[in-house]
């Protein structure tokens, strides 16, 4: 045993940090950090069809859902508490210019109605962006093999207009061009859409992370890489001038992604802003701790809340998921012991 110093055992034994840590009832009077249903957005990916509850290899749980499979489980999920949810689509065709995206009868336009005629009070976010929708697969129009910055934003606010008047309560523009979240703040208000929120990919680094999400949402580039447009992950400082630039362009929300490799960003974002922050715990970071807790390597319940409650004590305002309806249950229930 290492013996401790005069400074350091000079309040001891008055001073016994445990005594708040002998029972759980102390433990829970005194945690400084509390999770709740209400902070969690659940992402759902929508298809067309009907019956259809698809499921997800690469992420053990989820599925592709037509949008009367998704009312069902959107009642699920809000008899738990959760309140949000996100919304990406699976076109039926795809083209250069990913068309079905702004379409009056895509995927995620008819999605969005068929909620709030179910429930108005359900928060709907919507993904805006072109990578589910293009033929090639990127987030933007293509111009000379590289993707045309000033030609997507008049896409994402073709977009961010159906959304909000299919009734999302908040876009979410997630393809990474500089200029967009102005972009689509003007074109909004000058549809009529004023109300309509905008949550700002802020801080959305080029990642191993998101391969699973990928193959769900049929999104990977047939050539090259996101490299150009999203951020080098080691660049914080290039984070903040990111999420400075949105706050000016008039962002209602930012968020950061992926999450646990990145809560430092959370942390700082949290103490230099005084918007929500919102971080996106995602599908490579679902499908890891799914395959640990699978193969027995792990206690997946206990290893959901620890990471969830990493996640709050950084900074984050909301989590956005797939483990929110697992989270849920388990702040309903508690873990098993």
């Amino acid at each position: 045993m290492v013996p401790m110093t005069s400074s350091s055992n000079a309040n001891f034994p008055n001073m016994r940090l445990r005594r708040f840590r002998k029972s759980a009832g102390l433990r829970e009077i005194f945690s400084e950090t509390r999770l709740s249903a209400s902070e969690l957005v659940m992402p759902f990916f929508v298809t067309h069809g009907k019956n259809i509850r698809k499921p997800i290899e690469p992420m053990p749980g989820q599925f592709q859902f037509s949008v009367d499979q998704l009312l069902l489980e959107i009642k699920e999920i809000t008899a738990l508490g959760i309140r949000s949810v996100l919304l990406f689509g699976l076109p039926k065709d795809k083209d250069q210019q990913g068309s079905e995206a702004f379409a009056s009868a895509g995927i995620i336009q008819q999605a969005v109605s068929a909620i709030k005629s179910h429930d108005t009070d359900i928060v709907v976010i919507t993904d805006v962006c072109l990578c589910e929708y293009t033929d090639h697969g990127h987030c933007g129009v293509l111009n000379d093999g590289g993707v045309d910055n000033d030609a997507t934003l008049d896409l994402l606010g073709k977009i961010a207009i159906s959304h909000a008047k299919s009734g999302a309560d908040i876009v979410a523009p997630s393809a990474m061009m500089d200029g967009q979240v102005g972009h689509i703040r003007k074109a909004l208000d000058d549809a009529g859409h004023n109300q309509a929120g905008i949550m700002a990919y802020a801080a959305k680094a080029f990642s191993s992370f998101y391969g699973p999400f990928r193959e769900a949402a049929g999104s990977s580039p047939k050539q090259g890489d996101r490299r150009a447009y999203q951020m080098n992950g080691g660049n914080i400082r290039e984070s903040m001038r990111e999420m400075e630039l949105d706050v000016a362009e008039g962002a209602d929300l930012l968020l950061v992604k992926p999450a646990l490799a990145y809560l430092d960003v959370i942390s700082n974002a949290k103490n230099s802003f005084n918007l929500p922050i919102a971080s996106y715990n995602v599908s490579g970071e679902y499908a890891m701790l799914k395959a640990a807790g699978a193969n027995g390597w792990i206690n997946e319940k206990s290893a959901i809340l620890e990471i969830m409650t990493s996640l709050k004590r950084a900074g984050s305002d909301l989590i956005i998921t797939y483990f929110a309806k697992d989270l849920a249950l388990i702040l309903k229930e508690g873990l098993d012991e």
